[in-house]
């Protein structure tokens, strides 16, 4: 029997190392139970195939079974499994692919995973997309979230939200210097005196607002510089940081099977936790060095343009609804937009696009 080589490591840091391999083969070349955090975001099953290489959503679910596998082989008992996923639409239609809920249910109940938690990150600049169901038809709102599962193999990972507690909002600031009567609420709650106590800061929700935009990061001047195309998936620094915080220890080892441009491996090493990072595209990985020959700085939190808290906020719905009749001023579409808007056009040179172009008057 032929010995097998082992991987060549691409790029090593203090704490971390980057594999140019298939990820199958870097986990599978890792002991049982030695990963404390797998943090990943796979190619998402969309309708078009991208440069990074996704599943299209018929295949997506046994696409992933090697790697369900190997992520309950590598993590330890108390470890987590986060995985970042963006929803897909139909092909040509304006219904939404179940596939991320089929693989959170398969992992759940053929490989024996537990959901922790939920989380749904929220982006707010996010672009109005799918533009033909949005902007042209005007029959979806637009897609603003991707679901990011906590899995565990034990019913009890190891945890702690006092890191990474929030600001109190002015609210309730407001409600702890004037105080709080304690009673029952109409809704069934009992608001005990605990509530007005004032414990430094406030427990976050499972919806996690984080706006995707990098545009002079040292990571892009240094793509720029080289002449490297950047990874056009990257998550933001701040999600994968959450996750690292709530629920590894420094020292812990962190892996990133679908490493792109290795941020997780960046905020990791900022962090004093170990960390393995694999990545196909060689191209990609070019420019991934560039984020710890140069290591940039964390993040300073910066709140919405005019505002000065830090909260992105969302509006209330009703806050255009004043009365009126909704028959003159929008009816809806007797076909539910089966049929294109007259003076809406596809590319020609694509009929596939969604780019909405004018027709000429």
């Amino acid at each position: 029997m032929t010995k097998k080589e082992p991987l060549a490591v691409y790029h090593q840091t203090r704490l971390g190392r980057i594999y140019h391999a298939d990820s199958l083969d870097v986990m599978k070349s890792r002991k049982k139970e030695s990963v404390d955090l797998i943090m990943t975001s796979p190619p998402f099953a969309l309708t078009r195939k991208k440069d990074y290489g996704n599943e299209q959503e018929d295949a997506y679910l046994e696409w992933f079974r090697d790697f369900a596998v190997q992520f309950h082989r590598i993590l330890k008992e108390d470890g987590s499994l986060v995985i970042d996923l963006g929803g897909a639409w139909k092909p040509g239609l304006p219904v939404r692919s179940l596939y991320h809920f089929k693989l959170l249910i398969m992992l759940c109940e053929e490989y024996g995973f537990h959901l922790a938690q939920e989380f749904y990150w929220w982006n707010p600049s996010k672009l109005p997309t799918p533009a033909e169901w949005v902007n042209v038809r005007r029959i979806r709102v637009k897609d603003g979230i991707n679901t990011v599962w906590w899995l565990s193999k034990s019913p009890w990972p190891r945890a702690s939200n006092r890191r990474v507690l929030q600001p109190y909002s002015d609210s309730m600031k407001s409600l702890l210097s004037t105080g709080y009567k304690a009673k029952l609420r109409p809704s069934g709650h009992d608001i005990s005196e605990k509530f007005s106590v004032d414990n430094g800061a406030s427990i976050p929700p499972n919806l996690i607002a984080i706006p995707n935009t990098e545009s002079n990061s040292s990571y892009m001047r240094y793509c720029k510089e080289q002449g490297l195309k950047a990874h056009p998936a990257r998550f933001p620094a701040a999600l994968p940081e959450y996750f690292i915080r709530m629920v590894t220890d420094p020292g812990d080892t962190v892996l990133d099977p679908f490493g792109g441009s290795c941020i997780t491996g960046e905020v990791a090493e900022r962090l004093g936790r170990k960390w393995v990072c694999s990545e196909l595209v060689e191209s990609y990985l070019e420019g991934a060095k560039g984020r710890f020959e140069r290591p940039s700085e964390p993040p300073k939190q910066k709140g919405p343009k005019n505002e000065d808290d830090g909260y992105y906020r969302i509006p209330h719905p009703g806050l255009l609804w004043n009365g009126g009749d909704e028959r003159e001023s929008s009816p809806l579409p007797a076909d539910g937009g089966r049929k294109r808007p007259s003076h809406m056009q596809k590319r020609k040179d694509d009929p596939e696009d969604v780019t909405i172009i004018e027709a000429a008057e």
